[in-house]
């Protein structure tokens, strides 16, 4: 199968991932999604119990098999509380700051299906009347969500059908500019599903055979630690996480190459597996970096933590500012969806 980069159908797939909420526990409209494009591109595929999708494409040899998983859940929050003043309190799901989503706008989804927007503020945002609005302690006691409907109590916001427990998604503010950048929330994951997805829609229309029976495994729980740690075909031999390369002070990783994750927070990931991606993309002449995230786990650290022997490893495009306002570029996209389509076309690690 010739390797062909499709952009414009890869950010215009990856705006529409990123559009629909699905914070960690409320992610049932974008797995309806998956679904039905998977349905279209006739690939079989079941949904496990906790919600998640595996898609198979069979290949020449159907005794050992690999996997490859990218997650759709990303951050957000749920409703902790609704003060007396008709603002609310939040409880975050994911493991990030406050102060990353200060002064951004949200939806609270109630149970009804009504969708209230409104915006993340310290409650002493004020300059003019609050002295501390600057030294303030970002925290679940001084953030709150002052909501776009008049609603000045508790009775208010009852009202109109918000509760305790209702998820809170943010605005993901997706922008794609001429220079090729991508500045969106939840990149993390959604960058990498999208490039997941591209391959099996590029796979479902070609005849040529994989070497090996192939598993993509879009899970929905990984940034609360167990999205693809269970229902991994017992065939499954080598496990791919693909997701998102950090980047910062000290890290080999950027916005313009596919970085390969040597170790994390969980551990070194497998040798021969890792070397295997590192050849194939100098190979395939893939631009690439190899890395550590030092404050970092993945759906595949997660199923050996679980239990499984397979031999794991993990790769995706560099995403600056995680858990904030992320961004990347298109030549980290492109290098990430190559070694992708490399990676499923070569034989197993023996």
């Amino acid at each position: 199968m010739t390797y062909e980069w499709k952009q414009n159908e890869t950010i215009e797939l990856l705006n529409r991932l990123v559009d629909i909420p699905s914070p960690s526990g409320y992610t049932h409209s974008i797995m309806e999604l998956i679904g039905e494009l998977l349905k279209e591109w006739n690939v079989g595929h079941t949904t496990t119990r906790k919600g998640g999708i595996i898609a198979t494409i069979k290949g020449q040899d159907q005794e050992r098999h690999r996997l490859l998983t990218a997650h759709v859940d990303t951050l957000g929050a749920m409703v902790k509380e609704i003060k007396p003043n008709g603002r609310l309190k939040l409880s975050l799901v994911g493991g990030f700051k406050f102060n990353a989503v200060e002064g951004e706008n949200c939806l609270i989804h109630t149970a009804d299906g009504k969708e209230i927007s409104g915006t993340i503020l310290l409650h002493q945002t004020t300059v003019h009347v609050y002295k501390d609005a600057g030294s303030a302690e970002r925290n679940e006691n001084n953030m709150e969500v002052r909501l776009d409907e008049k609603a000045f109590t508790q009775s208010d916001v009852h009202a109109l059908g918000i509760e305790v427990g209702d998820f809170v998604s943010f605005s993901p503010r997706f922008t794609a500019t001429d220079s090729g950048y991508i500045k969106s929330r939840h990149l993390d994951d959604k960058a990498s599903t999208a490039l997941l997805l591209q391959l099996v829609k590029n796979l479902s229309s070609t005849d040529i055979m994989l070497p090996h029976t192939t598993h993509f495994y879009i899970s929905n729980n990984e940034e609360i630690g167990y999205g693809g740690n269970s229902n991994i075909p017992e065939q499954t031999e080598e496990y791919i996480a693909v997701d998102m390369g950090a980047i910062g002070d000290g890290q080999a990783s950027d916005e313009y190459t596919v970085s390969i994750c040597a170790k994390d927070s969980s551990g070194p990931y497998h040798y021969g597996l890792t070397r295997h991606l590192v050849n194939l993309a100098k190979t395939n002449e893939i631009p690439f970096k190899v890395d550590i995230y030092p404050y970092y786990s993945s759906d595949a650290s997660a199923a050996v933590n679980a239990g499984y022997d397979v031999k794991h490893a993990l790769f995706g495009p560099g995403i600056e500012a995680s858990h904030s306002y992320e961004r990347t570029h298109t030549d980290s996209l492109k290098a990430a969806s190559a070694l992708l389509h490399a990676y499923v076309l070569s034989p197993l690690v023996s």
